[in-house]
C-alpha cells in the first residue's frame, strides 16, 4: 500500500475520547437553569411584578438553550467531517466475548468486500475509519491498482447484527463505489499468497485440478474449455491471443492443449491482478504437461474376485475402446442416452484430465471392466458410470459412484448430477444408495438426478471401499 502511510490498527480500533470536564459544565448549566426557573416561579406567584419576571425567565431559558447548543456543536462526540485521522488508542482493556455480561455477547460475521476508491493519499484511511466507526475489523486487505482508481478487497469481521446494506452505505459515504459484498467463511482467512501457492501445488500434482483451482482462486464463476481451432494451429479459436484476453467479466486463456479456457463471472469484473494469477496457473499446467497421480486400491468383491480401482488417463484409451466393444447396445445406450456410433469421440474427451477425473476398474489380467467419470460442466459437476455387462450387479457401480462423490466433496462441489434414462433402475438405485438429498427431473424419458453434497464428506469417506456393507447394484 504505497498510497497510505497510516496505521491501520489505530483506524480499526480507534474510539472517540470522552471529556469529563465538558459533562460537568453541561450539568452545571442545566442545574442553574432549573434553579433560575424555580426562583422566577416563586416570585411570579407571590409578587406584583409577575408578568415582567416571567418574561425575564423565558429569556434566560432561551439563552441557556442557545449556549448548550453552541457548546454541543463545538465539543460533540462525533469528529468533524474534515477529520480523517485515526483516534488515539485507549489504554483500557477491551472486553472479549467471554468477558461480556450474560446475554450481551454478540456473534461476529465474516464478509468479503470489494470496492473502488480514488488512488489518492488518505482515501484508504477514510474508508478504514468509516468501517471502524461501525465496529468492523479489517482482517486482510488486497489492493488492485487501476490507473486513477484502486480496487480494494477486504476480509471483514463485523458484528452479527450489522447488515450488509449498512456496511456498503458506510463505504459509499467514505468514497467507495461499485461495492460488492458477500458472506465469507473460515477458508477465506488464509492470505492470498498462501492460497495461490496451495492451488499451484494442487495443479502441479494433478492436471484435473486446474478448473477447480481457477474456481477457488476467482470465486463463483463458470469455466468452460473450448477445443483448438481446426488445422492444429495450437493458438485457440480465432480472436484469442496467445497471452489471453481480459474483457471486464470474461477472461480467455490459452489452454494447455491448444484450445481456450473461458472464465465468466457476471456479478463482479475481473481485475488485472486476478487475470495475471489465473494465467500463471494455466501456464504452470501447460509446462508440466498431462499428468495423473499414480495410486490404486485392490478390493475384493462379495463373491471373492479381486479388482483394482485407479485413476485413468488418455493412456487407457485402447483398453476403454475394447471395453466398449464388449458392452451390449443396451448398456451403451443407457450410458450415452441413445445409440453410439463412434465411441472414440466420447472417450478421448472423457479420459482427458482437462475435463474432469476418471476412475477405471481393472481385473488382475489388466482388462478394464468399468469406468466412472467426474466431469466439470461449467459451474456444475456431472457423474457418469459404465460397467461391462458381465461385471454388473456386483457392487462395482456403487463403489465407483461413492468414490466419485467423495472426490466432488473434496473438490468443494455443492452438488453432482447424473443424466440417464428413466428406465435405468441400476443408476437410480446407486444414486439412492448414497444416502444424500436427491432431486429428480424427467423430460421426454431423460432423467436428471441431482445429489446435494452438504455434510456429505464424512459419509463419502466412510463409504469408500466397503463392498460388504453395500447392496450390489449397477
Amino acid at each position: 500500500m504505497t498510497r497510505d502511510s497510516f496505521d491501520m490498527t489505530r483506524a480499526k480500533r480507534g474510539r472517540p475520547v470522552h471529556h469529563w470536564r465538558r459533562d460537568v459544565v453541561e450539568l452545571a448549566a442545566l442545574f442553574t437553569a432549573v434553579a433560575a426557573a424555580d426562583g422566577v416561579a416563586n416570585l411570579v406567584g407571590h409578587g406584583p411584578d409577575g408578568p415582567a419576571l416571567l418574561a425575564v425567565s423565558a429569556a434566560l431559558l432561551v439563552a441557556t438553550a442557545g449556549f448548550h447548543t453552541w457548546w454541543a456543536r463545538r465539543h460533540g462526540h462525533a469528529p468533524p467531517t474534515s477529520d480523517t485521522d485515526a483516534r488515539p488508542r485507549s489504554h483500557e482493556p477491551q472486553a472479549g466475548p467471554s468477558e461480556l455480561p450474560s446475554g450481551v455477547a454478540e456473534e461476529n460475521a465474516l464478509w468479503r468486500m470489494r470496492t473502488t476508491v480514488k488512488d489518492a493519499p488518505g482515501s484508504l484511511a477514510v474508508l478504514c475509519a468509516a468501517l471502524a466507526s461501525h465496529r468492523v475489523d479489517i482482517l486482510s486487505l488486497q489492493t488492485h491498482p487501476l490507473g486513477e482508481d484502486t480496487v480494494d478487497e477486504f476480509l471483514l469481521r463485523a458484528p452479527g447484527a450489522l447488515a450488509a446494506a449498512e456496511i456498503t452505505r458506510a463505504v459509499a459515504l467514505a468514497g467507495g463505489s461499485g461495492t460488492w459484498i458477500e458472506r465469507a467463511d473460515a477458508h477465506d482467512l488464509v492470505d492470498a499468497p498462501t492460497r495461490v501457492l496451495g492451488l499451484a501445488t494442487r495443479t502441479a500434482l494433478d492436471a484435473a485440478e486446474l478448473p477447480l483451482a481457477l474456481r477457488q482462486l476467482l470465486g463463483r464463476c463458470t469455466i468452460r474449455s473450448l477445443p483448438a481451432a481446426p488445422g492444429g494451429s495450437g493458438r485457440g479459436p480465432a480472436g484469442v491471443p496467445v497471452e489471453g484476453a481480459l474483457e471486464d467479466t470474461v477472461m480467455r486463456l490459452r489452454a494447455p492443449e491448444g484450445g481456450v479456457i473461458t472464465v465468466e463471472r457476471p456479478y463482479l469484473p475481473f481485475t488485472p491482478t486476478e487475470f495475471a494469477r489465473a494465467r500463471a496457473l494455466v501456464e504452470l499446467d501447460a509446462r508440466l504437461g498431462p499428468r495423473v497421480p499414480r495410486g490404486q486400491d485392490v478390493l475384493t468383491l462379495p463373491e471373492g474376485n479381486a479388482i483394482t480401482v485407479r485413476r485413468a488417463d488418455p493412456g487407457d484409451l485402447a483398453a476403454a475402446k475394447a471395453m466398449h466393444e464388449r458392452c451390449s447396445s443396451r448398456t451403451l445406450g443407457m450410458r450415452y442416452h441413445g445409440p453410439v456410433g463412434d465411441a472414440d469421440r466420447y472417450l478421448r474427451h472423457l479420459l482427458s484430465p482437462r475435463f474432469g477425473r476418471t476412475l477405471a476398474v481393472q481385473t488382475p489380467s489388466g482388462r478394464v471392466v468399468g469406468l466412472g467419470h467426474l466431469l466439470w460442466d461449467g459451474d456444475e459437476t456431472e457423474v457418469a458410470l459404465l460397467v461391462e455387462d458381465e461385471w454388473q450387479r456386483r457392487g462395482i457401480g456403487a463403489e465407483l459412484l461413492g468414490r466419485l462423490v467423495a472426490m466432488a466433496v473434496e473438490a468443494g462441489c455443492e452438488s453432482v448430477y447424473a443424466v440417464t434414462q428413466a428406465s435405468n433402475t441400476g443408476m437410480v438405485a446407486a444414486m439412492r444408495g448414497l444416502d444424500l438429498p436427491l432431486d429428480y427431473q424427467i423430460e421426454e424419458g431423460t432423467l436428471v438426478i441431482t445429489a446435494r453434497l452438504e455434510g456429505a464428506a464424512a459419509r463419502a469417506r466412510a463409504g469408500s471401499g466397503r463392498y460388504d456393507e453395500r447392496v450390489s447394484r449397477d
